[in-house]
């Protein structure tokens, strides 16, 4: 059987037809083969790897050598899947910078990049779609800015801040952005924008409204000591990875992942 690859126009028809999709970060070629046979159509080479794989604290450390080499490794792996590159700290800080970067990780392998921040990436978001670069913005928390939040919390909760991050996703979806990510939001903030934007909308942390979820697997694998709250064990309650991972698919598509209990209000 003949396995369709994994576009925008897939995700964009799942926001149309209402039906919920799961993403993952994935860095080498086993996880992504296992992550696709188990139904995962997007993963995200996230910076994340910089705290999983490398074992610093933040994700400051990562760069874009580092997303290539890994994204290469997942589309070895996943040859069919969306694969969506993370733009490490202080690698897209001017537009030009931003291209550069971009084309080396659209090189490697990657379908997308992702870019943290608000409506001063406007600029770049243009710059880098203009030159047929696809981009996901990433709102919210956004982990590389941790130093200017003072830790890792939850963004929005404030009225004024809740309506600048809904600006933002408007003003950058203007721009050319086609995917966003929103991370650590109360879920009403979160309904706000996924019914806004025409893009679809991945969360994390964001409660079960957005189009999509994504997790670290490192986190639904039960191998984080110290878990977020809005992360579950799928392999402590399905028994072995590929369980894990298709009790993961069929909970978020069936609206039963994330709960309450992994959501802010």
């Amino acid at each position: 059987m003949t396995v369709k690859p994994t576009t925008l126009s897939t995700l964009n028809r799942y926001k149309q037809e209402n039906k919920k999709f799961a993403t993952i970060t994935a860095y080498d070629a086993s996880f992504a083969r296992l992550f696709a046979e188990e139904g995962i159509q997007a993963m995200l080479i996230g910076d994340s790897l910089g705290m999983t794989l490398q074992g610093h604290d933040s994700t400051l450390p990562v760069t874009i050598e580092h997303i290539a080499y890994h994204t290469r490794c997942v589309r070895a792996g996943a040859p069919q899947a969306f694969l969506i590159a993370d733009m490490p700290f202080m690698s897209y800080s001017t537009p030009e910078q931003a291209c550069l970067n971009a084309a080396t990780l659209m090189q490697a392998g990657a379908n997308m990049v992702k870019i943290e921040g608000g409506s001063w990436l406007i600029p770049t978001v243009k710059m880098l779609t203009e030159r047929a670069v696809p981009v996901c913005i990433h709102l919210g928390l956004t982990p590389q800015s941790v130093n200017v939040f003072g830790g890792y919390k939850v963004q929005g909760r404030d009225e004024q801040v809740a309506e600048q991050l809904k600006q933002d996703a408007i003003a950058l979806e203007k721009a050319g952005a086609q995917l966003a990510v929103l991370e650590c939001v109360p879920v009403s903030l979160a309904k706000a924008i996924t019914d806004t934007a025409i893009m679809p909308v991945i969360g994390i942390g964001a409660g079960n409204v957005t189009d999509g979820q994504i997790l670290v697997m490192h986190d639904l694998l039960g191998l984080t000591p110290k878990p977020p709250k809005f992360s579950k064990d799928f392999l402590q309650e399905a028994g072995t990875l590929r369980k894990a991972v298709r009790l993961y698919v069929q909970q978020v598509e069936q609206i039963q992942f994330p709960q309450e209990q992994h959501s802010f209000s």
